[in-house]
């Protein structure tokens, strides 16, 4: 048990779970910034339709700077997804994600995926027994409704992947993964990551939702920010404060403060694509995501009084039923 709770990126349930999900979310940006690709290999047990699938969004830029946002769901039997611990291995179909990389070979009515990307070191985030993963002392307590691992804030990418018979170089490209694990995704959230600041060293990951608590319900978040390989947790667990002071369908305001810093959010939508998300394990909620949107950070470091502030234009932005 202890070993899974410190290694979000294993695989935490069974195959004979029910009313459960387990997802991994692999994002990829080319070098250029013109190709955003994400895949979501998972499995959904329930009684009703269980399934294996890999979900993907696509965010292609041309030349004028025009981004296009598409999306799929590639059904497969329960049979069809198969893992290993050692090393760690997700197969879904002929596709395959591990810790070094991804090899992909997909195809709907509208895409065809293939080739193979090798991952650089990953940097994950910092540990310790009182807080084993990102969600703190959460991540020991059974039966929450939706359980989150970051794996690694940024990693290096290199190869090629073609998309409808095009090659599209990665290599020099940024990666970043993350997973779910449960039985629901949360009926309000809102979530953010960017690895692709001006500074390069910068990466973030936030996120605030709603949490049955077995007999009560909270309002819980966990923000991490890593800078010059500083890294700053905001979180419930953690007695940070968080403030959402502006929020609309495409557009959010954050602050959050503890007794060592003070981090401002804000995030615009561009453009957004229609992924399917677990509702007791069966795979029936529609949400928006965007993984090009607009992100802006202020940062001021209350030990040293440094002021950090920067801005990027690959954010991954999901605000669902927030308000």
């Amino acid at each position: 048990m202890f070993n899974k709770v410190f290694n979000p990126i294993l695989f935490q349930g069974k195959l004979t779970n029910k009313d459960y999900f387990e997802g991994w979310y692999y994002k990829q940006v080319s070098a250029n910034q013109k190709t955003s690709l994400s895949f979501i290999p998972a499995v959904s047990l329930n009684n009703n339709d269980p399934h294996s699938f890999v979900q993907y969004i696509l965010v292609q830029t041309n030349d004028y700077g025009d981004k296009k946002t598409q999306t799929g769901y590639l059904r497969y039997d329960v049979s069809a997804f198969t893992y290993e611990e050692n090393p760690f291995c997700v197969k879904v179909g002929k596709s395959k994600f591990s810790e070094h990389g991804i090899s992909i070979n997909l195809a709907d009515e509208i895409f065809r995926f293939n080739g193979e990307l090798s991952f650089g070191a990953f940097h994950p985030i910092q540990s310790s027994p009182l807080q084993p993963n990102i969600m703190g002392f959460f991540g020991y307590i059974p039966k929450m409704e939706c359980y989150h691992g970051v794996i690694s804030m940024k990693h290096s990418l290199e190869g090629y992947l073609n998309i409808n018979g095009e090659k599209v170089d990665f290599t020099g490209g940024r990666g970043y993964i993350e997973k779910d694990w449960g039985t629901s995704f949360p009926k309000k959230y809102i979530w953010l990551h960017s690895n692709h600041f001006e500074n390069k060293s910068a990466s973030l990951f936030f996120s605030i939702a709603h949490i049955p608590f077995h007999i009560t319900e909270f309002e819980g978040f966990i923000c991490n920010f890593v800078i010059e390989n500083r890294e700053y947790r905001f979180a419930t667990y953690n007695l940070s404060q968080c403030h959402i002071d502006q929020i609309t369908d495409n557009f959010v305001q954050i602050r959050l403060e503890n007794k060592n810093a003070r981090l401002e959010i804000k995030a615009q939508v561009l453009d957004q694509g229609k992924l399917i998300a677990p509702v007791k394990g069966t795979m029936e909620k529609a949400i928006k995501e965007g993984i090009s949107c607009i992100l802006s950070i202020k940062l001021e470091d209350k030990t040293t009084g440094e002021i950090f502030t920067d801005r990027c234009e690959n954010a991954g932005v999901e605000i669902v039923d927030y308000h």
